[in-house]
């Protein structure tokens, strides 16, 4: 990639003054530009976000809210922005990485629980979006055989976890740490369920990835019942991806994952 991949007519439309530079991590289509974060994609979703975060602050956390065009838009020829925030990734090989990532989030479900929930949710059909309904069993997919097994075992464990709201449902990647600010929370991925949903993909993604503990599910305070759902959810969408041909790795390495995060929660 190299910058002609950000139309002047975006750079322009946000008032972007700086050579864009393509951003390491995400699906590698971030670009900053002074104090603006500018990727392709817009819509319903990232216009109700910027609607909904104006005004959205808290002293536990910084966000990386929308911006708008010097039109008066969320969006331009396909484009969006966001605010650019201090901090870089957090050590993950602690287990402290990620209880205040879990802090973090539940800072953020804490300022963000008025909004109501945007009719636009429910146009989403990516495979994200699938899954998620996958394991709420709002939705019925037909796993690979090789996940069936795991899919039984997970859907046994799964219970009610609460009142549903706006959340940020991918928070492993999306906090990122200061050692003078409090931790920016970026990116967000809405879906419309209970917070601890939330926390139990980040213990799901500690334990599939990045060799965490079975104890920081106690040390978090997150059930088992959220952990297991979100198991099903990242396993269904890679049993989606797989299925089309477009995977990311090893299917059989990503079963083995989800299988030791589902033993160490003792399922």
């Amino acid at each position: 990639m190299t910058a002609e991949h950000v139309p002047a007519s975006v750079l322009e439309a946000f008032g972007a003054d700086d050579p864009p530079r393509l951003l390491t991590g995400g699906q590698g289509t971030s670009w900053r530009s002074g104090g603006l974060v500018l990727k392709p994609g817009s819509g319903p979703i990232h216009a109700w976000l910027g609607e909904g975060l104006e005004g959205v602050s808290a002293a536990e956390f910084r966000l990386a809210t929308p911006v708008r065009t010097i039109h008066g838009t969320w969006s331009w020829d396909g484009w969006s922005a966001t605010q650019w925030v201090e901090g870089t990734e957090p050590d993950q090989t602690k287990e402290s990485t990620w209880l205040k990532i879990i802090e973090a989030g539940r800072a953020f479900h804490q300022a963000v629980a008025h909004l109501r929930r945007p009719d636009c949710l429910h146009a989403r059909n990516d495979w994200w979006a699938i899954a998620d309904r996958v394991a709420w069993g709002e939705h019925n997919i037909r796993f690979r055989p090789e996940f069936a097994a795991l899919g039984r075992r997970l859907h046994g464990a799964v219970e009610p976890l609460g009142a549903s709201q706006i959340v940020h449902g991918d928070l492993t990647g999306n906090v990122m740490f200061s050692p003078t600010l409090p931790p920016a929370v970026i990116d967000i991925s809405p879906y419309w369920r209970p917070p601890e949903y939330a926390e139990g993909v980040v213990v799901a993604d500690a334990l599939c990835w990045h060799s965490a503990q079975a104890s920081l599910l106690d040390e978090a305070g997150v059930s088992v019942a959220a952990v297991a759902r979100a198991l099903l959810f990242r396993m269904a969408t890679t049993s989606q991806a797989a299925s089309a041909g477009r995977a990311r790795g090893d299917v059989e390495a990503d079963l083995r994952r989800y299988d030791h995060a589902a033993a160490a929660i003792g399922l």
